[in-house]
């Protein structure tokens, strides 16, 4: 390991050592101030700041955490803080989610918070412990506000409650929301970065390339949205299930738990009565000595099963039932011991077995008094006789309660659970597939081919991701990485095999030019000079604007490598009449005139045997056209003004001049300045007059052109 690795890896283990005590003080914060508060007798909660610092500066997994920590923590002195662990990860998700808008980086949108954490903590949390413990005004923080507001208004228990829970929540959270700003500002802003907790398996991407990222839309349903609605649709699924199965399973243990308390219940009574005295205590009632101190031990029976609503004992008669003991209830009078009371309804099915004395199974019926679970105890006397039945009964709907009070639970948890993992997971998924799948796709769709710089940064760019996922997608990449170098390897061979075709393209054009021109002894250099003259006349009319759909790179690079060409229809007419001294006959200029067409034909001919005919398009317009006239006077067509290819326009100022300032077998040269005034003086009849202005006005390069290309021959003279 190099001194550069031991260094970053220095670097590294110190970003996680700073991360570490950064969320072991938002625990420990969340841990003291509870107990600050409560030790100063304030009536406040104050048992989310460290959670929302954490979430603000570290992202959804840390403040998560730290939330479930806290209720871990608060578990050992009140088991039942567990089930709220749902309210902290809601807070911890809502506190990332707004701390990554920049909510709290402003004091005034800071504040605006407020109210969201009330109601998660106030409202949401108040109905989540009515669920689970239904309002007792018991000795929580908001219950003095509670009783106050049940006292002095027209509120409900339910109302009075929400209410106090929500004033108290939005004080609570106000302080909360002031002491986490205050601590945000504290914290240095150049170490504030490195709390997010990343886990790249590549280089980093640069916060413009991650908003890029997450606002990237797709075709379809994205990836990163596939996978959450995969985790949420599993998660669903078996909580749905494990929730069934729970409730199953819960009210079978619940109908056998209360049924066991009632039959316990029922059987401590029937041993406190007195079978032989039964008669007694129908006839006499409280009056009847020990009556009183039996009906105590069942009011302490039922003291002791708090689940068990009514305990009484009863005998059956054939005229109706006759009340031995019977206790009151908050709601219901007892009846008076010897009363006579018909029978219900739902006992009427049991009737001959509650007279014969026999064993009766629990019932489960609606009564008077409700919906009850309901178990008899025979008590029997010294011959073996059932003289009366010991009973007892539970409300069906405090079971329904324990029921929904259970779920509640499994629900909270499972809440909590939920987001603690659907956070996990995408962080996991962001990471180690959306991240560097997109960092491949962003430098894939960055590539440019436009030159071999830019082809070597790409490159650069895709192998510097670094992507090491250990998996499919470290082997995509790397698969990526080496078909691309291989693909630019091969691009710049077949960019340098153009070259080379190009050249030995342009050296056989001016080879067939040379041997066309090798048979006129009149021409001279004529090609080239000619092909120059035409390069820096586009050029010149490309500075000025003109034409700009039409003078692109490559129009000038084919016009430009095409114009030798132009006089290759000479090849076609006689060595006779192209080299003949003196004038030709009007049959003969007839037969030189053909030259046009003839040069036509042959690159016609070319152009059929390649695909992509390039220059060869414009090798034929300067061959075909470029003895016409802008007065529509020219030959073979008589085109006139832009009817002229501009190709050939340009091709025709070049082929006059450099024949007005060659020697010929006929003629002796003009001189420069006296060319350059022919050319002037055909402006708008003979030439293209724009064209015809712009090669006067840079007579000194045209000048520079015919004196290199003259010294040229004589050096080779």
């Amino acid at each position: 390991m190099n001194h550069q690795d031991r260094t970053e890896k220095s670097k590294t283990a110190k970003k996680l050592a700073n991360k570490l005590i950064f969320f072991a003080g938002a625990v420990l914060v969340n841990f003291l101030l509870p107990r600050a508060a409560g030790a100063l007798k304030l009536p406040l909660y104050l048992d989310n700041v460290g959670t929302l610092v954490a979430a603000v500066l570290g992202g959804y997994v840390p403040g998560i955490t730290v939330g479930y920590l806290n209720n871990i923590i608060n578990m050992q002195g009140n088991p039942g803080n567990a089930y709220y662990v749902v309210l902290s990860t809601m807070i911890a998700a809502c506190g990332t989610y707004l701390g990554r808008k920049g909510v709290f980086d402003r004091f005034g949108k800071a504040l605006l918070t407020i109210p969201l954490f009330a109601f998660i903590g106030g409202a949401l949390g108040s109905i989540l412990t009515y669920l689970l413990y239904g309002y007792g005004m018991g000795e929580g923080i908001s219950a003095p506000f509670a009783r106050t507001l049940l006292e002095n208004g027209h509120m409900t228990v339910f109302w009075a409650q929400m209410t106090s829970d929500i004033f108290i929540d939005l004080i609570d959270k106000g302080i909360t929301v002031v002491l986490v700003f205050l601590i945000l500002k504290a914290i240095p802003a150049k170490i504030k970065p490195d709390l997010w907790l990343t886990g790249w398996r590549q280089a980093p991407l640069s916060d413009d390339v991650l908003a890029a990222v997450r606002k990237k839309s797709t075709r379809s349903f994205s990836l990163r949205g596939k996978i959450v609605t995969i985790i949420s649709v599993i998660m669903v699924c078996v909580a749905v299930v494990t929730t069934i199965i729970s409730y199953i399973l819960y009210q079978n243990f619940a109908m056998k738990q209360y049924t066991y308390n009632c039959s316990s219940a029922a059987k401590v009574t029937a041993n406190l009565v007195d079978p032989e005295r039964v008669g007694e205590f129908i006839r006499d009632g409280e009056n009847a000595p020990g009556y009183m101190e039996v009906k105590a031990k069942l009011e302490a029976i039922r003291e002791g099963n708090p689940d068990v609503e009514f305990i009484y004992v009863y005998k059956f008669t054939e005229n109706g039932v006759s009340v031995v003991f019977d206790l009151d209830t908050p709601e219901v009078k007892a009846d008076k011991p010897g009363a006579v009371i018909e029978y219900e309804e739902y006992l009427l099915s049991i009737k001959n077995d509650l007279l014969e004395g026999k064993e009766i199974e629990p019932l489960l019926d609606n009564t008077k008094y409700g919906r009850l679970l309901t178990v008899f105890e025979p008590i029997i006397d010294s011959t073996g006789k059932c003289v009366c039945y010991a009973a007892a009964d539970v409300k069906v709907e405090d079971i329904k309660l324990s029921t929904l009070n259970y779920m509640t639970k499994v629900f909270s948890l499972f809440v909590g659970f939920y987001i603690f993992i659907l956070a996990l997971c995408i962080w996991l998924v962001d990471y180690h597939l959306i991240y560097p799948i997109s960092a491949m796709t962003v430098s894939a769709r960055k590539f440019a081919y436009d030159s071999e710089e830019a082809l070597e940064i790409s490159v650069d760019r895709l192998q510097h991701l670094d992507i090491s996922t250990g998996d499919e997608i470290e082997n995509l990449y790397e698969s990526l990485s080496k078909t691309i170098a291989e693909t630019v390897g091969y691009l710049e061979d077949v960019e340098a095999k153009g070259e080379e075709i190009a050249h030995m393209q342009n050296g056989l054009i001016y080879v067939l030019a040379d041997m066309v021109e090798s048979r006129d002894k009149n021409t001279g250099d004529h090609v080239r000079k000619t092909a120059a003259y035409v390069r820096l006349i586009m050029k010149k009319m490309k500075e000025k604007g003109l034409y700009p759909d039409i003078l692109t790179e490559e129009y000038m690079n084919d016009v430009g490598n095409s114009a030798p060409l132009h006089d290759v229809g000479k090849i076609m007419v006689s060595d006779v009449i192209l080299n003949k001294r003196g004038k030709l006959t009007d049959e003969e200029f007839a037969i030189m005139k053909g030259h046009t067409i003839a040069g036509r034909k042959v690159i016609e001919n070319a152009m059929a045997l390649v695909s992509d005919n390039g220059y060869l398009e414009e090798a034929k317009n300067l061959a075909t056209y470029h003895h016409e006239r802008w007065d529509g006077k020219g030959y073979p067509s008589g085109k006139a003004g832009e009817d002229i290819p501009l190709s050939a326009r340009i091709m025709a100022v070049a082929d006059v001049f450099d024949a007005l300032v060659s020697r010929r077998s006929y003629k002796e040269p003009f001189s420069f300045e006296k060319a350059m005034s022919i050319i002037t003086e055909g402006a708008g009849t003979q030439f293209d007059p724009q064209i015809a202005a712009i090669f006067a006005e840079n007579g000194e390069e045209v000048k520079k052109i015919l004196e290199a290309h003259e010294s040229m021959l004589q050096q080779i003279v």
